[in-house]
């Protein structure tokens, strides 16, 4: 379904943020028959809806906004509405068409677009695709759940995008290159479990595309894909590291080493296989990759890496404070842990409970000296999880500043504040933006 096919169709948006008034401006220029706004999570963070968006679609909230949804020939929901909500499901159950703003956005922009997807990773690979291309002289427009939502971006000739597993479950094309960087359980409130959130999110590569490139490191994609046809970056015929000329590790093409992995700026292992995997896109779109290598090298010795994906923010007390507000699983909190062994560390973990298992943070911490500081509304529980292991030392705030305030205390001079929250955002704040603006905040308010 394209946005033309709404002409002259009675249409209702779910959703009133950020996504919601993207889709509300796209499909009233499209002239449908009729068009309302349906919010049926307003509070205190909801934005106000005037002016233009006001005049293009009437907003309906409360139990009103359900018969809205029930009526309209079309519903577009935004990407937090999970497929769990009761009324999705009763939705589903009378044959409601439903899709979404990004689906109806791919179903023109397919044949010019990299998609990137993957429970953790896509954030900073597909900004590197972006960045890189641009480098080789392929201009690009960036976009995606990243923020800047589909129905907003310009019309170019490439697109790369970073699309979420809420984005990825109603799209029926898929892009062109198809990217997946790794898969772990995540979401499964919203998704319905397991099996349906990695169904959801491999939906991007259910449609058609020319291309797929995943990260071949990563097990449980390589369980799901089987013997799909894939470039897995990371492996000896395609883009991986490996010993270079002099004896250190550098990134290879096949058997052309590139440059030396010290080349890239960013911390830990996991980013040497987001560069493979932005590589072996780079290939795939008939980039030289060999031949432009040392243009390559100085591009990703450019790269800045993405705000709120471990950004250290300096501090005069000595010690490193870094967002990693993008960390919503347990599995991506690891990581960011992992890329700071060795130096004394305090993590501050905890947000929208969506009854995860924290197990493997707990498994992953057994041997560890480490200071874990729960905030609402998960991070008790996740606390709780972490009971009785010997090295790590555990401690509940009752807020995100009142965390940074008493991980000062608790923190070694010369040690590491890491908010890498193993849970996302929503409830508490507007979105991962707003809790990266109140942890720097807070750590500039409480600087000595």
């Amino acid at each position: 379904m394209r946005l033309s096919d709404l002409r002259g169709r009675h249409v209702a948006v779910w959703g009133a943020g950020r996504e919601g008034r993207a889709a509300v401006t796209a499909i009233a220029a499209h002239g449908p028959a009729s068009l309302v706004a349906v919010d049926d999570s307003a509070n205190f963070l909801t934005l106000p809806w005037e002016g233009p968006l006001a005049a293009a679609a009437p907003l309906i909230t409360g139990e009103e906004g359900f018969a809205r949804l029930a009526a309209a020939d079309v519903v577009v929901r935004s990407p937090g509405v999970p497929n769990t909500h009761p009324w999705m499901v009763e939705l589903r159950r009378q044959a409601v068409t439903v899709t979404q703003g990004s689906a109806l956005w791919m179903a023109d922009h397919a044949d010019r677009t990299v998609g990137v997807t993957g429970s953790k990773g896509k954030s900073t690979t597909s900004s590197l695709i972006s960045h890189l291309l641009t480098a080789m002289d392929r201009p690009n427009v960036f976009g995606g759940n990243i923020g800047v939502p589909l129905l907003d971006l310009p019309e170019a000739g490439l697109y790369v995008l970073e699309l979420s597993s809420y984005q990825c479950a109603d799209l029926t094309d898929s892009p062109r290159v198809a990217v997946v960087t790794a898969l772990f359980p995540e979401h499964l409130d919203a998704h319905g479990g397991e099996r349906e959130y990695y169904r959801d999110k491999l939906n991007l590569i259910a449609h058609g595309p020319h291309t797929v490139v995943v990260n071949g490191a990563d097990p449980r994609l390589a369980l799901e894909l089987g013997d799909r046809t894939a470039v897995r970056a990371g492996r000896p015929d395609t883009t991986h590291v490996a010993s270079g000329p002099d004896g250190a590790p550098w990134f290879h093409l096949r058997d052309t080493p590139l440059f030396p992995r010290a080349v890239l700026p960013l911390v830990g292992r996991h980013n040497e296989g987001n560069l493979c995997v932005a590589l072996a896109v780079l290939d795939a779109l008939g980039v030289d990759v060999a031949g432009r290598k040392d243009s390559l090298a100085l591009a990703v010795a450019e790269f800045q890496g993405l705000a709120h994906r471990l950004t250290e923010i300096p501090d005069p007390s000595g010690l490193t404070f870094v967002d990693d507000t993008l960390a919503t699983s347990p599995y991506a909190a690891m990581h960011a842990i992992d890329a700071y062994e060795g130096r004394p560390l305090t993590v501050i973990v905890g947000g929208t409970d969506r009854g995860l298992d924290y197990t493997p943070l707990r498994d992953h911490l057994a041997e560890r000296e480490i200071t874990v500081i729960g905030i609402p509304d998960s991070g008790p529980r996740i606390v709780e999880a972490l009971a009785g292991l010997s090295g790590v030392r555990t401690e509940v705030a009752e807020d995100l500043v009142a965390a940074v305030g008493l991980s000062r205390k608790l923190t070694p001079a010369g040690g590491v504040v890491l908010l890498s929250p193993a849970a996302p955002s929503y409830g508490r704040f507007r979105n991962f933006e707003h809790r990266s603006e109140v942890f720097a905040q807070a750590v500039a308010d409480t600087a000595r």
